[in-house]
């Protein structure tokens, strides 16, 4: 890859498979991975998707392919929070973070509360290492920020909650571009409508780096 292209990875949010532990509602198991290592039974075997998209799945594309090493990182929803945590984990390995309708503090909502509880045990202490809110309390600096967030989201005020994230940001004093969409809501179109900014965002930060 030379410098003037941009590689788009687009990992899925699990495993997938037959012998690969799921679970009926769409909000865990193979539809939802929530991008952690899991340590429970009977999902740790597979689901290890944090490790998956910050190391294994950059180095088979360095192997097999003439990349550089300048990555970002972006997601929807529960990639949203994906790419939060994973960028706000390890800040070198990405130049700059997007996401659209982040699931911004999973401890605090009831789809990351379900899936924490699954996939991590119990111990709400382990829960924090897989919130974004609660990686920036603790100190952690993810590379330059953009969110995008649909002011006609259903689950804006259940799920999503980004004024907590402005707001842990804020406290820290650290900078975040975050957008209020009018009349927008969870869809693909939201995406669509938007995604030519992230992409200019992520390619100044590649350009830059």
């Amino acid at each position: 890859m030379t410098d003037g292209e941009v590689a788009h990875e687009s990992p899925n949010t699990n495993p997938r498979g037959a012998d690969v532990p799921n679970d009926p509602a769409y909000d865990l198991g193979q539809g939802a991975g929530f991008y952690l290592n899991a340590t429970e039974a009977p999902w740790a075997e597979h689901f290890q998707m944090h490790d998956y998209v910050a190391h294994e799945l950059p180095a088979l594309i360095q192997a097999h392919f003439p990349a550089s090493g300048t990555r970002a990182i972006s997601g929807h929803s529960m990639g949203g929070h994906g790419a939060l945590t994973l960028a706000s984990r390890n800040p070198a390995l990405w130049c700059s973070v997007s996401a659209f309708s982040p699931i911004v503090a999973p401890t605090q909502v009831p789809w990351g509360v379900k899936a924490f509880t699954a996939y991590l045990g119990a111990d709400r202490q382990a829960w924090q290492a897989y919130d974004a809110v609660e990686l920036i309390k603790a100190g952690h600096r993810p590379p330059p920020l953009l969110v995008d967030q649909g002011e006609a989201d259903e689950f804006l005020q259940t799920q999503l909650k980004p004024e907590l994230l402005e707001s842990a940001y804020k406290a820290a004093d650290v900078q975040i571009e975050l957008h209020l969409r009018r009349g927008f809501d969870h869809s693909y179109y939201f995406i669509a409508s938007f995604i030519g900014e992230h992409i200019k965002f992520h390619a100044q930060h590649m350009k830059a780096g």
